[in-house]
């Protein structure tokens, strides 16, 4: 069975980015998946003389080494002024220390969702466009619009919405 790290980014307590990434984890058959909350990686905000005094934090350390170890990634990405949330930046900043192959190859679906009908797409494009350059291999996206108005009870309601993610779960459980 292929194991999957799935989760969204963002450091809400009730992110409905990993609600998403939970629910399309949910859909990909033969797996075992675990899904991640970035309040268990809190790290200090990155800086140069700070990993030179201290070196790697141990939970920038152990988020990387539970990408490296899985089959393929789920991330559903939250947009804060335009860009990754804060928590997502520094985790993402502190792992590409440790190395700059932060996805390590592994397949990808790349995700994004929020309350508005744009479905977080600015920090999507920022995302696709950036996140090949540590190494994932995007083989499959979906933007889900109006989450507040189309998820309910864990699951997707819109007909049509759901069934674009079952064909992007089809392409990312085939490249597993």
């Amino acid at each position: 069975m292929k194991k999957l790290i799935a989760f969204g980014a963002s450091n809400s307590s009730t992110s409905i980015n990993k609600q998403l990434a939970t629910y399309a984890a949910s859909l990909v058959p033969n797996t075992t998946v675990t899904v991640l909350d970035l309040n268990d990686f809190e790290v200090p905000v990155y800086g140069v003389d700070l990993e030179q005094a201290s070196g790697f934090p141990e939970k920038a350390q152990l988020f990387f080494d539970k990408l490296k170890a899985t089959d393929g990634i789920i991330i559903s990405l939250a947009e804060h002024n335009g860009a990754y949330t804060a928590a997502f930046k520094n985790l993402l900043d502190w792992m590409s220390r440790i190395d700059v192959k932060v996805f390590q190859d592994k397949p990808m679906l790349l995700m994004s969702t929020s309350p508005g009908a744009r479905a977080g797409q600015t920090v999507f494009d920022m995302a696709k466009d950036r996140f090949p350059r540590h190494n994932a291999i995007i083989v499959a996206t979906y933007n889900f619009p109006s989450f507040n108005d189309n998820f309910k009870d864990g699951s997707i309601i819109d007909a049509d919405l759901n069934k674009v993610l079952v064909h992007e779960i089809a392409k990312f459980s085939d490249s597993l």
